[in-house]
C-alpha cells in the first residue's frame, strides 16, 4: 500500500496552494472558449461556459479559505501559479493536456475530461508513477517526487484525509486569522455558496464541495445542492440536448440546445508570445492583456488576505477582460495560416502583491493597495 503523502501542517499547506493552483488552472481555458463566440452566437453554450467559470471562482475561494484557516497565506502572484498551457491532467492511468482553444467540439471534450468524475479501482492507485521528469501534473503530489494522482477527485481525497491526519495530532491546526475568511455575503454563485472554515468538520466540507460539483469523485448527475455537476453541463452540449431530473447520465430528455461551431474566433491553440511579430501593435496588445491578468490575480490575492470585500470586484474584473480579449481574438495572427490571436497568460514576473493598477471597463484603470 502507497504511504499517505500528508504528514504535518507544511505538507497540508503545500497541498492546499497546489489546490489553488488547480482550480485557477481551469479558468484561462474556460475563459478563452468562451471569449472566442461570436457576440449574439451560441447562447446556450456561452452560458454555460460562463457559469462554470465563475462556480470555478467559488472553488478556488473555498480552497483559499482552507488555507488561511490553517495559517497559510494565498499567493495567486507567486511564480509558477499559472501554469505554461498546455498543461496536464490525469485521465485515470493515462493523462491529457489542458489547451487555450476556441469553442470547438475539442474544447467540450477537454473540458468534459477536466470535469470527469473518477475514482481510483483501489486505495493502491491513488497515486500513479510519472516517468516523464519533463511533464508537469497539475494534480502532482507536491510531497511525493514523480507521483501525480489517479484523478482530481483522488487529489481531493487525499487532502481530505491528511486534515483529519494532522488534525488529530495538532490541536492548533486550524490556528488561522477568522478575519480573512471569505463569507457568504462576498461572493453569489447560483450553484453553492461559500463555506467559512474554522475547523476539521466544515474544511472537509468545503473540500469535498469542490469535488461533488463536477470535479471529483461521482455523486450522480446532480450535485449535494441540486445543480447539474460540472461534466453533465457539458455533456449537454456533446448530446446536443439539456438533462431534466430523473435522465439517465448519457440520455438527456430536456429540450434541445443549438451549437453552430463556425460562429467562433478560430484562435490559435495555445499560442505564445513568442507567436507574435515582434514589435507588431498584436503583440503589445497581447502583453498588455498578460499585465491586466496579472493585476487581476493581485486583487484576488488582496482579497484572501484579509480584504474579502475585493472578490466581488474581482469576478467583476475577470468579465471586464472581455476588451482584452476582443482585441485579440477578432485579429487574424500573421503567419498562422488564417488562425486569429488569443491571450498567452504569460503573467509577467513583476505581477506581484503590493499596489496595482487594475484595469477598469474602457481602459481605465484604478489603484488597490493594501
Amino acid at each position: 500500500m502507497i504511504a499517505p503523502t500528508i504528514e504535518n501542517r507544511d505538507d497540508l499547506l503545500s497541498y492546499l496552494n497546489a489546490a489553488m493552483s488547480l482550480e485557477h488552472a481551469t479558468i484561462p481555458p474556460y475563459l478563452t472558449a468562451y471569449y472566442s463566440i461570436h457576440s449574439s452566437t451560441n447562447s446556450d453554450a456561452a452560458h454555460i461556459i460562463r457559469v462554470t467559470a465563475v462556480e470555478e471562482m467559488l472553488h478556488l475561494t473555498l480552497a483559499a479559505n482552507v488555507l488561511n484557516a490553517i495559517g497559510g497565506e494565498p499567493d495567486l502572484t507567486r511564480p509558477g501559479f499559472v501554469p505554461s498551457y498546455p498543461a496536464y491532467l490525469p485521465d485515470g492511468e493515462d493523462d491529457f493536456t489542458v489547451d487555450l482553444r476556441p469553442f470547438s467540439p475539442e474544447a467540450v471534450e477537454t473540458f468534459c475530461k477536466i470535469e470527469r468524475p473518477g475514482k481510483a479501482p483501489s486505495a493502491d492507485s491513488r497515486l500513479v508513477k510519472t516517468p516523464d521528469l519533463k511533464i508537469r501534473f497539475l494534480v502532482s503530489s507536491p510531497t511525493a517526487e514523480q507521483m501525480r494522482f489517479y484523478s482530481i477527485g483522488e487529489f481531493y481525497e487525499e487532502i481530505v484525509e491528511g486534515l483529519e491526519k494532522v488534525a488529530a495530532n495538532d490541536p492548533t491546526l486550524f490556528r488561522g486569522d477568522p478575519a480573512r475568511q471569505v463569507g457568504p455575503e462576498y461572493f453569489y454563485s447560483g450553484g453553492g455558496e461559500v463555506t467559512v472554515v474554522s475547523d476539521l468538520e466544515s474544511a472537509q466540507q468545503a473540500l469535498r464541495f469542490i469535488a461533488g460539483q463536477g470535479e471529483g469523485l461521482d455523486s450522480g448527475i446532480y450535485d449535494a445542492e441540486g445543480e447539474l455537476a460540472h461534466y453533465y453541463r457539458f455533456r449537454q452540449l456533446q448530446l446536443g440536448r439539456y438533462y431534466q431530473v430523473g435522465d439517465r447520465p448519457d440520455a438527456p430528455t430536456g429540450p434541445s440546445l443549438s451549437i453552430s461551431w463556425d460562429d467562433v474566433y478560430k484562435v490559435k491553440v495555445s499560442v505564445r508570445l513568442a507567436d507574435y511579430p515582434p514589435g507588431s501593435e498584436l503583440a503589445r496588445v497581447a502583453r498588455d492583456f498578460n499585465a491586466d491578468y496579472g493585476a487581476f490575480l493581485a486583487l484576488l490575492t488582496e482579497a484572501f488576505n484579509g480584504r474579502p470585500g475585493l472578490l466581488q470586484e474581482g469576478v467583476c474584473e475577470m468579465f471586464r477582460l472581455r476588451d482584452g480579449f476582443n482585441r485579440l481574438v477578432c485579429n487574424p495572427l500573421p503567419g498562422s495560416g488564417s488562425l486569429h490571436a488569443g491571450p498567452t497568460f504569460e503573467i509577467p514576473a513583476a505581477a506581484g502583491p503590493g499596489p496595482q493598477a487594475l484595469p477598469g471597463a474602457g481602459g481605465t484603470t484604478r489603484t488597490v493597495t493594501r
